[in-house]
């Protein structure tokens, strides 16, 4: 694996509070789409990036040729991305706009998992730690229970947490692979648009002029967040960047607050903390492994 400087994970950094900015908004977008099916926001949301992709690419003139060996990991890097977006929409429609966000944000744990099997990156106790504990902290999110009506949704908004991790590490394998970042966001959105269209074909529900201005809000905002994540993951390892994704529960928070009147209970707050304090306790961990290496070159 090519180590990156200091200035490259610098960069990474903005990009990933930028994706998670657009991402938070994005959600708010979804939300006040109304009650329309998973399928059809899907559609509009990636329909945006696909034109938005494309036209930097036929600005760049950049190929749209994948480099020799990447298809499979771009059609990997699409599906299972494309089945994580409806999971989070449907989380999004039916629990609090800030716990979707949290389970949606265990993606990077789910990285750094599906980093040892594909990327063979080395698991020490600490990452362990952090991951099991963030995984208890979920716990205290979902509430699972029989009493509990949010059980369904929860858990698919988990499953969409892991598809994403999933996703993003192909993102890493691609970055490492020398893909062109705005190639890959192109053939994403592309495949979703794809495999959403048949299920708008049959169950489209006709829209306001409110709910396709949210979706196209939706879309715009995903493309941001798309752009900045891909140029992110490109940029650096999870190991090093991931702590920051989690700003977006700041921003979702604030955004159900503001926007929903939305308020999280005491054990959702609960699970946050858990979480969000395993990623910090990660990131300090990473930043003084790399500090030890970068003194021990000295």
């Amino acid at each position: 694996m090519k180590k990156t400087s200091r200035r490259s994970t610098n960069r990474a950094i903005v990009y990933i509070i930028t994706s998670a900015f657009c991402f938070a908004v994005m959600n708010l977008c979804v939300r006040l789409s109304g009650d329309l099916p998973s399928m059809q926001k899907s559609f509009f949301r990636n329909l945006v990036a696909v034109f938005f992709a494309l036209a930097v690419i036929l600005r760049n003139k950049t190929s749209l040729r994948p480099k020799k060996g990447n298809i499979p990991f771009l059609f990997l890097r699409a599906s299972i991305g494309s089945l994580g977006i409806v999971c989070n929409f449907y989380a999004i429609d039916n629990i609090p706009l800030s716990d979707a966000s949290i389970l949606n944000k265990m993606s990077p744990f789910f990285v750094i998992i599906f980093s040892i099997l594909f990327l063979k990156e080395k698991l020490t106790f600490m990452q362990g730690a952090a991951v099991f504990i963030a995984f208890i902290g979920t716990l205290f999110v979902i509430k699972p229970s029989l009493q509990n009506v949010d059980l369904m949704p929860s858990a698919i908004g988990l499953a969409g947490g892991m598809c994403a991790g999933f996703a993003y590490t192909m993102v890493r394998i691609l970055g490492v692979r020398g893909e062109n970042g705005s190639l890959i966001v192109f053939y994403f959105s592309a495949f979703s648009c794809v495999t959403m269209l048949p299920f708008l074909i049959f169950d489209f529900h006709p829209m306001e002029w409110q709910q396709l201005a949210a979706l196209l809000g939706a879309g715009l905002a995903a493309a941001g967040g798309q752009f900045s994540i891909t140029a992110a993951y490109c940029h650096a390892p999870a190991r090093e960047i991931s702590v920051y994704d989690y700003s977006q529960i700041i921003f979702a928070t604030l955004l159900g607050f503001i926007f929903l009147g939305e308020l999280p209970d005491v054990y959702s707050i609960v699970g946050y903390i858990v979480i969000c304090s395993m990623s910090v306790l990660m990131f300090m961990y990473n930043n003084k492994k790399w500090i030890f290496k970068e003194k021990n070159k000295i």
